[in-house]
């Protein structure tokens, strides 16, 4: 049994004077531990389909399961990351990382210990008393993860973490990420519109077409690449191959979309 599936959704906007199909029939089955990357062009529903995964948005058609119960409204399973980290201002970072486990009635002094403990191993040592806006935007991102991962959910639902960020930052901020997943064995979804940030941290990449959204072509990644972290993926020749293959589908999709 595939630890998440997602059977024939179809998803419909609906205005006062018209519906727009978003998502068209999507079949997905992902197992536990994978680390899954939806890419596509702009409109192709991946943020869509990443909120009806989240139990946000019910869909008009079709269902989603995690762990074989069917997903209809948020669930303490999963934890999902936004582009920006929506840390509160006038909150410490101890209290911003702590708030999730302060909702849902579980901030005990052992799972506090744990998740300032993950503070320092995602290097952010002696933060605890200061305030978002002493910290920098990779600093923040790693405090939004550690709020993320404060809950203990199975599946992460990453909603372009890294795309705010400049380039340095954001490579390094890869290799955090994915490597703390690892460790934890974590399942992870990515929404992203970077061919090479979706090789380098998947298992599997699903490419979607647009208007409507559907899934065009599925690609595993190389095992070779999946044994390296981000950064070292990035150097490994088997990347220039499936970068070029992923770039040419992508240029083919979005031909069709503007010819559509």
């Amino acid at each position: 049994m595939s630890f998440l599936t997602v059977e024939h959704i179809h998803h419909i906007y609906f205005t006062k004077d018209t519906a727009t199909l978003a998502l068209d029939d999507i079949d997905l089955t992902i197992e536990k531990g994978e680390f899954i990357s939806f890419l596509g062009p702009s409109g192709c529903g991946k943020t869509t389909l990443l909120s009806i995964i989240a139990g946000l948005i019910q869909p008009t058609e079709g269902k989603v399961k995690l762990a074989n119960q069917t997903i209809s409204k948020p669930n303490p399973l999963v934890g999902y990351m936004l582009q920006q980290d929506y840390l509160f201002p006038w909150k410490t970072i101890e209290d911003n990382v702590t708030i999730g486990l302060k909702i849902i009635g579980q901030l005990t002094a052992d799972k506090k210990e744990r998740t300032l403990n993950l503070l320092k191993e995602m290097g952010l040592s002696s933060v605890e008393k200061q305030f978002p806006h002493q910290l920098s935007g990779g600093m923040r991102q790693r405090a939004a993860l550690v709020r993320t991962l404060s809950t203990n959910p199975e599946m992460l639902l990453l909603d372009e973490p890294f795309s705010a960020l400049d380039y340095q930052t954001k490579l390094k901020l890869e290799d955090l990420v994915f490597q703390t997943l690892k460790d934890y064995q974590k399942t992870a979804l990515l929404v992203t519109h970077d061919i090479g940030e979706a090789i380098a941290m998947s298992d599997k990449i699903f490419v979607f077409s647009a208007k409507p959204g559907k899934v065009a072509r599925t690609y595993i990644v190389p095992g070779q690449l999946r044994e390296l972290t981000p950064f070292h993926a990035r150097q490994h020749p088997q990347f220039t191959d499936l970068f070029q293959q992923i770039w040419k589908e992508l240029d083919q999709l979005e031909t069709k979309t503007e010819i559509n």
